[in-house]
């Protein structure tokens, strides 16, 4: 019998280390094989050390582990990505071109690309924001992203290369605490308010962004990879969408579970990058061409991320 074999590059980040479980829970342990520049800390086997800029090497493992499906979620996000844009500009994009290639020679079956709200900016409509938009971003994340929804369309058409992609909101998860984007501070709160502490928000009371749980960033994920090629329509990236919300209204959910719970708002550089994005998305195409259908509002994922996290920092 054909069995998939999975490639996840970038598998110990935020999205990474959930999506290898969600895929292995799926295709089998074996099945799916985890990568990183980085060892993992916590169990993320089977696993092996991986630099994305290194050609050769990334070859070498796609064909000593018959790899037919590649996720390739390695990057630096864009809060860091400020900080060396050249750096972030090889690792995003000149990563991307490579292993793009390798799929093509190598006859992979199915390539998975994640873009980002990043790609958008102040050409782009701020209120249900469409599929098709005129892309400014502002961040050399956003660049970096937005070229590569256009490389992966490009493989698509012409060498037919299966390449899928979605523009993820920001990500709200318990497994991990982000590293270095514009929206961790959805998941930082949560942390501080289970602790105790005050928590001190870099972004300012109103800034509204659209935001999904991780649980359904994974499924929607898997199943726009599941779905008939046929049906695909979109080969840059589609666009996402769960809630919207602001750190002013994720606070007062919170304060339904914790009543003595603190904030500050104290905007730094990443309050300039949130006020280039846009505020809520239109995912029609999505819904239509895949049956994409979030799970979680707002209520639903405060009460689940308090649940899960109550238990592991207590």
């Amino acid at each position: 019998m054909y069995q998939e074999k999975i490639l996840i590059t970038g598998a110990n980040g935020q999205l990474g280390r959930v999506l290898a479980a969600g895929l292995r829970e799926k295709y089998g342990k074996e099945q799916v094989l985890a990568t990183d520049i980085r060892e993992p800390d916590f169990d993320n086997a089977p696993f092996e050390f991986l630099d994305i800029l290194n050609k050769k090497r990334v070859t070498e493992i796609i064909k000593d582990h018959g790899i037919t499906q590649i996720y390739h979620l390695a990057a630096i996000l864009s809060a860091s990505g400020e900080w060396d844009p050249k750096k972030t500009w090889n690792v995003n994009l000149n990563a991307l071109l490579n292993i793009l290639t390798i799929a093509d020679e190598m006859d992979i079956k199915r390539f998975f690309f994640p873009s980002t709200i990043a790609v958008f900016g102040k050409t782009t409509p701020r209120v249900n924001t469409p599929q098709d938009c005129p892309l400014l971003p502002e961040t050399v994340y956003g660049m970096s992203k937005t070229t590569g929804e256009f490389w992966c369309n490009y493989f698509n058409q012409r060498y037919k290369l299966d390449v899928r992609s979605v523009r993820y909101p920001g990500i709200i998860g318990h497994q991990s605490l982000p590293e270095g984007g514009t929206t961790d501070y959805a998941v930082e709160i949560f942390h501080a308010a289970i602790k105790g502490e005050k928590y001190e928000c870099f972004l300012g009371p109103d800034t509204r962004l659209p935001m999904m749980y991780i649980e359904d960033a994974i499924r929607a994920t898997i199943e726009l990879m599941d779905g008939p090629s046929e049906n695909i329509s979109v080969r840059t990236s589609y666009n996402l969408a769960a809630m919207s919300f602001s750190p002013r209204e994720i606070y007062e959910e919170i304060k339904q579970h914790y009543p003595d719970f603190q904030i500050d708002y104290k905007p730094d550089f990443r309050q300039q990058i949130a006020e280039s994005w846009t505020e809520s998305i239109d995912d029609s195409r999505a819904r239509e061409d895949w049956n994409w259908n979030h799970r979680y509002d707002l209520k639903a994922m405060v009460a689940d991320m308090i649940k899960h996290l109550r238990l592991k920092l207590n």
